[in-house]
């Protein structure tokens, strides 16, 4: 193969076109120097094949690397997290939507502009300004975290709590280039952790406190019991007939049903009784600070009469009873789960016995011989709308 001339060389119309070379037309002025075309010749430019082989790569790599770019601005804004980008200089590189929103600022606004500009964060007790972690993650090559209390000075003046971490940036060669800082609203996750928090110790259905705070609490009463010399109870309740109810009309019913039952009940209480769900369709009561034992009986007795009104459920009127077992600290146990256990055999035996009642724990009872059964049919009285009254007992 010929060589390809330099730049400024002219061939003539007979000069042969070696392969791989491509002609361009080019004007005078062009030319190195200004150079004069010679007579008969046309002005080109040439590009060797080599040249072309190497810039349609190239291009291909910038395509590829604009659509990686365009596909990380897209995960970026799709994450709940502030995310926030800077080079060596601390000079904002980037900002996705949930950090626009934190901060104030929008993306065009803060790119080039200094971190310290847009992430102003100061102490929340002392009100002073503080380090911003992206510096210290870049100075250290290290993850930095916030410090406690920290607080963003939004655009507007605003303040907001704040909390998370920031990493170091890395090229292929380890370098550190940049920094990320990612972080959030630090109210909503303390409101999350106390929501957590609540669902532990409470009856998603209800809302009242569930078997964990229960057993928190007796134990805590039967300490103070101990020291001051005066007694505890546990009430054990069932509602008679729920399966019926719960089956008949179905598991919404059934769940708004044990809905009004805690709220009914809870009218009976006083602020240092504890009303437990224990599961399923029973209750516990702690009566705590009792001074004799006719206290527990006359509570009982009053959670009788409060459901002896209908409840009105989803356009139902129905009348459920209670099958109630008191136990006694320290008179019928001297721990937590005897006492537990007794209170349940207590309301077994009044289940025994015909329902709708309370039976106080005796020695005489057989706790071998009262094993729950969990299928308990028959239904008091139901009565949907614009239908008889059906009895399933």
């Amino acid at each position: 193969m010929a060589d390809a001339p330099t730049r400024g060389e002219c061939m003539r119309d007979d000069d042969p076109v070696p392969q791989g070379i491509l002609w361009t037309p080019l004007t005078a002025a062009s030319l190195p120097g200004g150079q004069p075309v010679p007579q008969g010749a046309h002005p080109t430019v040439v590009v060797t094949s080599e040249r072309k082989a190497t810039t349609a790569p190239r291009r291909d790599v910038a395509a590829i690397l604009e659509a990686e770019r365009a596909w990380a601005r897209v995960v970026l804004d799709a994450i709940d997290e502030g995310v926030l980008t800077i080079d060596l200089l601390g000079r904002v590189t980037h900002m996705n939507r949930v950090a626009e929103t934190l901060t104030g600022w929008t993306q065009p606004e803060a790119i080039g502009k200094p971190l310290s500009h847009v992430f102003h964060l100061v102490d929340g007790k002392t009100q002073q300004t503080t380090i911003p972690p992206g510096r210290r993650a870049i100075e250290e090559n290290r993850r930095a975290g916030f410090a406690l209390d920290c607080v963003l000075v939004r655009q507007d003046g605003r303040k907001l709590e704040i909390e998370d971490s920031a990493a170091p940036i890395h090229d292929r060669e380890g370098r550190v280039t940049g920094a990320v800082i990612v972080f959030h609203d630090a109210t909503r996750s303390r409101a999350m952790s106390e929501r957590m928090a609540y669902l532990a110790q409470h009856d998603a259905l209800t809302g009242l406190p569930n078997r964990a705070l229960l057993t928190e609490r007796l134990s805590r009463a039967i300490s103070l019991a101990r020291r001051h010399r005066h007694l505890v109870a546990l009430l054990y309740l069932n509602l008679d007939a729920f399966k019926s109810i719960n089956d008949a009309l179905g598991h919404e019913v059934g769940d708004r049903l044990l809905q009004a039952v805690a709220g009914r009940l809870q009218g009976c209480m006083r602020d240092t009784d504890t009303l437990c769900r224990q599961g399923g369709d029973e209750f516990v009561i702690l009566l705590a600070e009792l001074r004799q034992p006719e206290d527990a009986t006359t509570v009982a007795e009053k959670l009788l009469a409060a459901l002896g009104r209908p409840l009105h459920v989803q356009g139902h009127e129905l009348l459920v009873t209670l099958s109630i077992g008191i136990s006694l600290f320290p008179d019928d146990a001297d721990d937590a789960d005897a006492l537990m256990q007794n209170a349940d055999t207590a309301m077994y035996h009044t289940k025994r016995n015909g329902r709708n009642g309370h039976r106080s724990f005796t020695a005489e009872m057989d706790v071998r011989q009262c094993q729950r059964r969990r299928g308990d049919s028959g239904l008091q009285r139901l009565k949907p709308p614009s239908q008889g009254e059906f009895d399933f007992s």
